[in-house]
């Protein structure tokens, strides 16, 4: 077990199930931090990862597919913890819609892809820093990916141009709020082992996954957990407004 770096904090984590957020949460508690766990409909999967953390948090259920989700979400972790120290907008989805599908369907998974994996974010983030503001700072992680940077699939486009909505949204808030001592940073994973990444190697295989990643494997999920709680130590202020490529070389910019 790390240091206590982050006694007295309390993060909000959003996708909180998944393999990604489930390791977040995990190393948040291992240095001291009490865990909001988001989850969607995994209720069992989140009463698991809460029992894995010696119940050092608590649990809350939102449909972030909604536009209400996020807001109801905020509203239910202030009246359970009081005071939240940090926000993790990790809730992500990907869906594939080809450009010569027709245009209802195209426009709904654009529009569910942007909800969830941006628009969610930014509710959280508004809600945020207004209860920031009025208790001495805080924090917001933003889990972006290496597709926001380099552009993505034709199938997928919407998931990249979500998370590149995100990276932009995080160097807006550590500008506009830095010296409100709300401070932003973003994560830019590539593959990750996921349920995600599962979903895309039986469609492509493994190699389509791991093509032009000079180490050879994905990130463990372990990696994006520690890296997130580094993020959360008081001491990683000037990180603000920065974005972390965690892709294995596979983008250099």
């Amino acid at each position: 077990m790390g240091r206590m770096m982050l006694t007295g904090q309390t993060i909000l984590v959003t996708g909180a199930t998944g393999a990604i957020g489930q390791a977040i949460c995990q190393s948040l508690a291992a240095e001291g931090a009490r865990v909001v766990i988001h989850c969607g409909r995994n209720r069992a999967a989140a009463e698991a990862l809460l029992l894995s953390i010696g119940r050092q948090g608590a649990i809350l259920t939102a449909d972030l597919s909604c536009p209400e989700g996020a807001s109801l979400l905020w509203e239910a972790a202030l009246a359970a913890e009081g005071r939240i120290t940090g926000l993790v907008n990790n809730a992500g989805i990907r869906s594939e819609v080809a450009v010569d599908a027709p245009l209802s369907d195209w426009q709904a998974v654009w529009e569910r892809e942007m909800r969830v994996n941006f628009l969610s974010a930014v509710d959280l983030t508004k809600l945020a820093i207004l209860h920031f503001r009025a208790h001495g700072g805080g924090r917001i992680v933003n889990m972006a990916s290496r597709a926001g940077q380099r552009g993505y699939a034709s199938a997928a486009m919407a998931y990249g141009a979500s998370k590149a909505a995100l990276i932009n949204l995080t160097k807006s808030v550590a500008q506009s709020h830095g010296h409100e001592g709300i401070t932003a940073v973003a994560l830019a994973p590539g593959w990750v082992r996921t349920e995600m990444a599962e979903d895309f190697i039986a469609r492509h295989g493994e190699a389509a996954a791991l093509a032009g990643i000079p180490i050879g494997r994905m990130a463990a999920p372990q990696e994006i957990g520690e890296l997130t709680a580094f993020l959360f130590r008081p001491s990683q202020a000037s990180l603000n407004g920065a974005v972390l490529d965690v892709n294995g070389g596979s983008y250099l910019r």
